[in-house]
């Protein structure tokens, strides 16, 4: 077995770094951080609590992420003094520990790399996201269910404040679709690589016979909405509609019409809302939404005259990005990616960061290519 370069290793760690550091940029990383405690200490700060919630979770986050860069230097300090250390008094067990901590170290840069690809222009905002069953009958409405839970499992397992906010259940088992939102500092940037169809290959535990079934969901992720933006929606263009809200199997939950559902007119697109309890915070809640699905449609119009503009541009997702295949092997595999592992069930328990890393470093390849055309 070849021995070990810690030279090259810790060097390769070092230009990793220096890298991240430059992209993102300690200097303006610590003027954001100063400024953001000079607003968080004003006294009327939370006279507000939803511009004060906003402005303590940047501050929380400009903060540890300037912990990590600081944290990272030391630690490839350490590491090449530690190795300095045993190669003098050859010290087999130190060389062990050090070449455990290099690793530990490249895998963490690997981490830290994506903050600085993550430069999209609504990438930093909290994300809403929806997702639908399609062909597939009973397996479909399963399968979505499957990948609310691993999305929640996965906002869980990264400490991300995830809630559902809408939920329709089908009526022999799973859902027919569900909305929630995940508020973190760039979980746009992250989970919008999710967007698109997802497919799912299995013996279908709902055939009685044990065929193999193939079904299908979608999912659609959108930033969520800043005052800022100024998606204005006329009542002209909306038709608002009330019911009583549902369980599971159509189960009555809710005596009084509390549930809200929000069409908009000129472009038939749909919000329901049902989780708060009184119908004045549903409809904020589904206005909400339908004001960043709109953002995003207003944002793919500009993109695609853009693009029309720009010529054909290869940066295409596809309709179906992902596959699930439980029979008759073991396999995930993104399309787009070609990432893949054989640990479907960690995949269905939230262990996804593999391939949020693998689709935000090829979303960049995709947009740098697109700018050189």
């Amino acid at each position: 077995m070849a021995e070990f370069d810690f030279s090259q290793a810790i060097g390769e760690a070092r230009s990793k770094y220096d890298t991240i550091a430059e992209a993102l940029d300690v200097d303006k990383l610590k003027a954001q951080i100063k400024d953001l405690e000079s607003q968080a200490s004003e006294p009327g700060l939370w006279d507000d609590p939803d511009n004060a919630q906003k402005i303590t979770s940047k501050l929380s986050a400009a903060q540890s992420q300037l912990k990590r860069l600081t944290d990272m230097n030391t630690r490839i300090d350490d590491v090449e003094t530690l190795v300095e250390l045993a190669r003098e008094e050859e010290d087999t067990d130190s060389l062990a520990d050090a070449k455990t901590e290099v690793e530990s170290i490249a895998k963490d840069l690997d981490d830290l790399e994506i903050q600085t690809l993550l430069d999209g222009e609504y990438d930093e905002r909290s994300a809403v996201v929806t997702i639908r069953s399609g062909a597939g009958g009973v397996d479909a409405a399963d399968f979505a269910q499957m990948l609310l839970r691993m999305y929640l499992r996965y906002c869980e397992r990264n400490g991300f404040k995830a809630k559902v906010m809408d939920t329709s259940y089908a009526e022999e088992a799973g859902i027919k679709s569900a909305t929630f939102q995940v508020d973190a500092p760039y979980a746009y940037g992250r989970l919008s690589v999710e967007g698109g169809t997802h497919r799912l290959v299995r013996i279908s535990p709902f055939d009685n016979q044990g065929r193999r079934q193939t079904s299908f969901a979608a999912v659609e992720v959108v930033p969520l909405v800043e005052a800022t933006d100024h998606i204005d929606i006329p009542d002209t263009d909306i038709r608002v509609d009330t019911y009583c809200s549902s369980g599971p199997g159509g189960q009555g939950v809710n005596t009084t019409y509390s549930a809200v559902r929000i069409t908009h007119l000129p472009t038939g697109l749909v919000v329901t809302m049902q989780d708060e309890r009184s119908q004045i915070q549903n409809r904020a809640a589904a206005m909400a939404v339908l004001q960043s699905r709109l953002l995003v449609l207003r944002h793919e119009e500009e993109a695609k005259k853009k693009k029309e503009l720009a010529g054909d541009i290869k940066a295409s997702w596809g309709d179906q990005m992902r596959s699930y295949v439980l029979h008759p092997y073991q396999m995930v595999k993104d399309l787009r990616t070609g990432y893949e592992t054989s640990q479907t069930q960690a995949v269905f328990d939230g262990d996804i960061d593999g391939f949020i890393a693998a689709g935000i470093r090829w979303r960049h390849q995709q947009r740098r290519e697109a700018a050189e055309e």
